[in-house]
């Protein structure tokens, strides 16, 4: 029995050679995800690429030809596609360098870590001189920007997350703002082999712990928790993080002694809780207007946090809003203020349910991974700034305490993403593809990004070649032979790379002269070689392949998040300028922004229900993280579909709401703004705060073609803005919109994009 691994889990499959027969969960999985239906559907849909194509309007008039989006595709030869693209990019390189090539695809396209597309085409572009790149991701630029002045790097920190056995056994209490999602958990870069949310939160709750899910959404936490749901107005966590703040420290329940020794900057940051700073004491009365949450219930909580070992946990969803740095800080001043730091069960913890691989301990080795070589451009975007790179070349913008300058970009270059997935304002994304001069795109299907390129080369799907993947945080190493052949003339990436550095003239520094099979065995041994200097005996490259994985081990299985910096803050100092906790950042208070000071505070978003804006959008939408795929990834799968209503995205909202507005359950209904507007199908449920509509991403992007505002799918980011967390992070925000719904009325427009675009 041979297993396969995706981001969602791993499968055994049944093959005729061709297409996949069945697929059924990995047995060593003791909860495994529905979202491995999505692959074998997926495999052979109209919407998969068969061969190459180039862009009918690039392919007659050349690059800078506008059109992208709307234009038609023509098929072409392997060898008319590689030619043409070899001579565009000898073009750009020869005429504008290295910093005129954005090559900042991302990494989610393969679970297999040497045909993992982000790596190859980063080492492919390496060979060539180098590319602009991105840093941060739409997940988390907020935090691997901000948690380093705080506490140190987001990765870092995540990877010494106190262990799920030890919160099981030890933690009394766990508040978790932005809940420990059930669905984002089955998910993880590389995969989960086994999935455990739902046993390790059983555990803990039968040992005693209770938990208090604070969201707009009950079911962000297990039913096995039987939390306690506290539903904030979104975007209003902030104040209510602060109340909390404000009652250990009027009633003295704060650990001073750990503090002080342990922290920076306390002092500042109280002065602005008691209202010393600005005349506004940052009380539960004061905050339950904003937030909608009881004062008695804050002023409880926080005395029941006090008295109990206590986990403060923030979602990554909680940094993808307009000042999404706040409620992060804030968490982390909780969590010392109760001075459970370094003690097993207490302290605080980022991403508990954001992806499988938080509390899971960490590996004693890592997995093989391809070298991407040295990168001859220094620069570089935050990831969510892409539209505003292509929209404005040389305009400035700050970032991290710095003045920096967008580049000219004349060829975007992208292979194992989609960004019409993940960026906000698509019509704005839409108009910004149009004013480079080439785009070019690997992907196994026609998704959105694909449909804004010039030129298209069909990729193989993971399951289609031979590769080798561990999740982040997951012990199982696995084999991943092929298991079925390519469809139509897609190719792996690595053969498509070799051919274009054989035409521009760099195939022994791209290849070294090896083909895709030697470089897994070249990888594996390499590994296999260091892994025996410390003492493993791990099977050859052959049988490793045959066989059914290695079990990795682990540094320390009941691993306490912070218990050497607890221990020993001297010996063992955090990441940050002191050392220290900084509750008050001397660093970000010296950037000068307004957005983002030296201290964490409440500042109110423009997209919250107590906005002049909600007069007119009176729902507040949560663009969360879809349930039935990861991302956009095979939303043409079976399972994906078949949460969908007459083909659009399901949006839910609360009973009452409904009814006040006319709206019936299972009735196509649309989403506007002055941004865009989008249908969906109406789920009613009462697991959605009054006021809160909940439209998950990663629908296609399907835009009316007379108007790139308006999706027929149900994607949300036709509604959400391309706004900046703040000028510290230049993160992405589009966890949050405010929006109206109405009944659509009319026929249904059929959908675009289940269906090649390609001339006949």
């Amino acid at each position: 029995m041979i297993a396969h691994l995706t981001h969602w889990g791993a499968f055994v499959a049944s093959t005729d050679g061709e297409s996949l027969t069945s697929v059924r969960p990995w047995p060593g999985d003791p909860d495994p995800t529905p979202l491995i239906d999505n692959v074998a559907s997926a495999q052979h849909h109209s919407a998969r690429i068969s061969q190459p194509h180039v862009r009918r309007g690039w392919l007659e008039h050349g690059p800078g030809t506008p059109g992208r989006g709307r234009d038609t595709y023509v098929p072409v030869s392997w060898e008319t596609v590689l030619d043409l693209l070899a001579e565009e990019l000898r073009r750009v390189y020869r005429d504008h360098g290295p910093d005129a090539v954005y090559g900042s695809s991302y990494g989610w396209a393969s679970a297999g870590r040497f045909h993992h597309a982000q790596s190859q085409l980063h080492r492919f572009l390496n060979t060539l001189g180098g590319y602009v790149r991105h840093v941060g991701s739409y997940s988390l630029g907020t935090a691997h920007t901000f948690l380093p002045h705080v506490i140190g790097d987001a990765i870092w920190l995540m990877d010494r997350s106190t262990s799920h056995e030890v919160l099981a056994d030890q933690t009394e209490l766990i508040v978790a703002f932005g809940g420990i999602s059930p669905k984002n958990s089955v998910t993880s870069p590389g995969g989960v082999t086994r999935h455990n949310t739902r046993s390790w939160v059983s555990a803990a709750r039968a040992n005693g712990c209770r938990f208090v899910s604070v969201s707009p959404l009950r079911d962000d936490t297990p039913a096995e928790a039987q939390a306690e749901w506290l539903a904030p107005r979104p975007g209003t966590d902030a104040a209510a993080q602060l109340a909390l703040a404000f009652v250990l420290d009027q009633e003295g329940l704060a650990d001073k002694e750990f503090l002080d020794r342990y922290t920076v900057g306390f002092d500042r940051f109280a002065d602005y809780l008691r209202g010393v700073t600005d005349g506004v004491p940052k009380t539960p009365e004061w905050a339950e207007p904003i937030t909608g949450l009881p004062a008695t219930r804050l002023r409880e909580l926080a005395r029941q946090m006090a008295a109990s070992r206590t986990l403060v946990t923030v979602s990554w969803s909680m940094q993808r809003i307009q000042h999404g740095e706040q409620p992060m800080w804030l968490g982390i001043v909780l969590a010392a203020m109760l001075g459970q730091f370094g003690l097993p069960g207490g302290g605080f913890g980022f991403g508990y349910g954001s992806v499988g691989g938080v509390g899971r301990p960490m590996r004693s080795h890592s997995v093989p991974v391809l070298p991407q070589g040295v990168n001859g451009s220094e620069q570089f975007i935050p990831v969510a700034r892409i539209a505003d790179m292509l929209l404005n070349p040389g305009a400035e913008y700050d970032f991290n305490g710095e003045r920096r300058r967008y580049p000219d970009i004349k060829l975007v270059y992208w292979a194992g993403g989609n960004p019409f997935h993940h960026h906000q304002d698509l019509a704005r994304l839409r108009e910004a593809f149009d004013r480079t001069d080439t785009v070019v795109v690997h992907d196994p299907f026609w998704s959105a990004t694909t449909r804004h390129a010039d030129i298209v080369i069909p990729s193989t799907m993971s399951i289609e070649r031979d590769d080798f993947g561990a999740g982040q945080g997951d012990t199982r190493f696995l084999p991943m032979p092929a298991l079925t052949a390519p469809h139509g003339s897609a190719r792996d990436d690595y053969d498509t790379f070799t051919e274009l550095a054989g035409r521009l003239d760099v195939a022994k520094e791209f290849t070294e002269g090896r083909t895709s099979g030697e470089w897994l065995r070249h990888l594996y041994q390499e590994w296999q070689d260091r892994t025996t200097e410390l003492g493993h005996d791990y099977p050859g490259f052959d049988s490793f392949m045959t066989g059914d994985g290695i079990e990795l081990p682990v540094l320390d299985a009941k691993q306490v998040s912070l218990a050497d910096f607890r221990a020993d803050p001297d010996a063992h100092p955090l990441r940050t300028p002191s050392g220290r906790i900084e509750i008050h950042s001397e660093t970000i208070a010296g950037f000068g922004y307004q957005d983002c000071q030296g201290h964490p505070m409440w500042r109110e978003p423009d997209e919250w229900l107590g906005s002049p804006r909600a007069a007119d959008f009176p729902f507040h939408l949560v663009a969360n993280q879809p349930k039935a795929r990861l991302h956009s990834q095979l939303d043409i799968g079976a399972h994906s579909a078949s949460t969908k209503i007459d083909g659009r995205e399901p949006v839910r909202m609360h009973p009452a709401d409904a009814e006040a507005a006319g709206l019936t359950a299972g009735s196509i209904v649309r989403l506007h703004n002055e941004h865009g507007s989008c249908l969906a199908g109406l789920v009613l449920s009462e697991d959605v705060r009054r006021g809160v509509l909940q439209l998950s991403t990663g629908a296609w992007y399907d835009p009316d073609p007379r108007d790139p505002s308006f999706c027929r799918g149900g994607n949300p980011n036709v509604l959400t803005t391309d706004r900046p967390s703040s000028q510290l992070s230049q993160a992405c925000t589009g966890q949050h919109a405010l929006v109206a719904i109405e009944a659509f009325a009319g026929p249904l427009p059929p959908s675009g994009v289940h269906h090649p675009p390609v001339d006949r």
